[in-house]
């Protein structure tokens, strides 16, 4: 037994129930210990969960500064959503703990450094900061709800939705869904990078020219 057990334990009652299958008697299960053996390394649920966010935080990469912002910013935004899809019950919880820990901090620390050594200001990182923020979770929990996963289930969950109303009603709904959605390799992930693209080109408005000569775009 180690806190690091303990909370290894704890992140995997939450992958396979959520967060409220997660109590200190579930988690002396998963362990095979009794419940006051776990108050030995924790003193309370909230300091379990505590340490399960800077669990999944730690699990977020921190790109190698290369000199490309926006690539560093899509490497980081593309590890938060793996994060995500592997732990869903944190979606909500991330930036809900009032002691955040080492790798939370670390993470916090690289994405503003990122935008500060692109040449935003202080307040201009921390509204870019605050909208990447954003669109990664909004993104996640979008794709965590969504009644599909993956391109292979997207037809059998459309179609019959489909079939439930007339075209003539809602016609580019319609459109929409027969000419893209229900065509071959449509896949909602890819929607991600798409729109993280848009996000980034517009901040680039907000550098000094100087230093958008400086951005470049992927091939």
């Amino acid at each position: 037994m180690s806190r690091e057990r303990v909370l290894l334990g704890a992140v995997a009652v939450a992958d396979s129930g959520g967060l409220p299958a997660l109590t200190i008697r579930s988690l002396a299960q998963q362990l095979g210990v009794k419940p006051m053996s776990v108050y030995h390394y924790v003193a309370n649920k909230s300091e379990i969960l505590d340490g399960i966010v800077d669990m999944v935080f730690a699990e977020i990469d921190r790109p190698p500064r290369d000199g490309d912002w926006q690539n560093e910013i899509r490497q980081g935004a593309a590890s938060a959503r793996r994060a995500l899809r592997r732990h869903p019950w944190a979606l909500g919880l991330l930036e809900s703990r009032k002691t955040p820990g080492p790798a939370t901090l670390r993470h916090h620390d690289t994405m503003i450094g990122t935008l500060r050594a692109a040449g935003f200001s202080v307040e201009m990182t921390a509204h870019a900061y605050a909208l990447i923020d954003s669109y990664v979770y909004g993104f996640a929990l979008q794709e965590a709800a969504l009644p599909f996963d993956g391109p292979e289930t997207v037809a059998g969950v459309a179609e019959p939705i489909l079939g439930g109303f007339d075209d003539d009603e809602y016609p580019h709904l319609a459109e929409m869904a027969t000419e893209f959605i229900l065509q071959p390799g449509y896949d909602f992930g890819d929607e991600f990078e798409i729109g993280l693209e848009v996000i980034l080109q517009a901040l680039t408005r907000s550098l000094p020219p100087a230093r958008r000569r400086r951005t470049h775009r992927p091939d």
